[in-house]
């Protein structure tokens, strides 16, 4: 497998004149904000300059983002071309983006969800209503319980819409927070657990090619991925 080669270092699972796809370390920023820590596009940039000695400003499109806890593939473009025609696959709601998610709780078998969330930016935090408010959105998510425990369960989520949050905010209020959720989950054992949501599988249209990629992450051995047996 190839690396960007930088800190800290990032998987690339695809890559070619027009895609680069990564797999997004948990903690890392999708994009620069006013913390000035790292983020996926600067990374990605130094990796590109480095790898292909290019100088001057690299171009290179942000087209998605994944929460900074997050972890999982990315798409980044590498012209302008396939930004726009990536960007229009997304509005178009025909990328299929496929979650990992370790809950608490025993989900049932198969369910979809629907709810109304609305962001407040000063909190950069969602709500979810089961009804329609004045301001929120409807989100719409599947799940299908891949395996149990006794007090967890691992769940494959499939967005139907794509939220701020979505994930993390519907799961949490039908009962099934999702471990290591400070935000949302109510976590009351103090920091250090790793978020476990993972953007899994990505399947779309190449922008040039017009060929169907399917990409897939890994699974992560620490816990509590490992919890299961895969």
């Amino acid at each position: 497998m190839k690396y960007t080669n930088t800190r800290p270092n990032i998987p690339i699972l695809y890559e070619d004149n027009h895609l680069l796809i990564i797999d997004k370390p948990e903690g890392l920023l999708s994009q620069a904000d006013i913390t000035q820590h790292k983020d996926v596009t600067q990374l990605c940039k130094q990796y590109l300059k480095n790898t292909y000695n290019k100088t001057g400003n690299v171009y290179l499109g942000l087209t998605h983002r994944l929460d900074r806890p997050v972890s999982g593939l990315m798409i980044l473009t590498k012209t302008s071309k396939a930004a726009s025609r990536i960007s229009e696959q997304i509005r178009q709601h025909a990328i299929k983006k496929t979650y990992w998610a370790i809950v608490y709780g025993r989900t049932p078998l198969e369910a979809e969800y629907t709810h109304f969330l609305k962001k407040d930016p000063k909190t950069n935090t969602t709500k979810a209503y089961s009804s329609k408010k004045s301001g929120a959105k409807e989100a719409k998510l599947r799940i299908k319980t891949l395996k149990q425990s006794a007090h967890y369960s691992l769940v494959e989520v499939d967005l139907i819409t794509g939220k701020p949050h979505q994930i993390r905010v519907q799961l949490t209020k039908v009962g099934f927070p999702i471990w290591g959720d400070y935000k949302y989950g109510e976590e009351n054992t103090g920091p250090g657990k790793k978020l476990a949501l993972r953007a899994m599988a990505l399947t779309f249209t190449h922008p040039v090619k017009k060929e169907t990629q399917i990409v897939q992450a890994s699974i992560p051995g620490y816990q509590p991925w490992n919890l299961f047996d895969y």
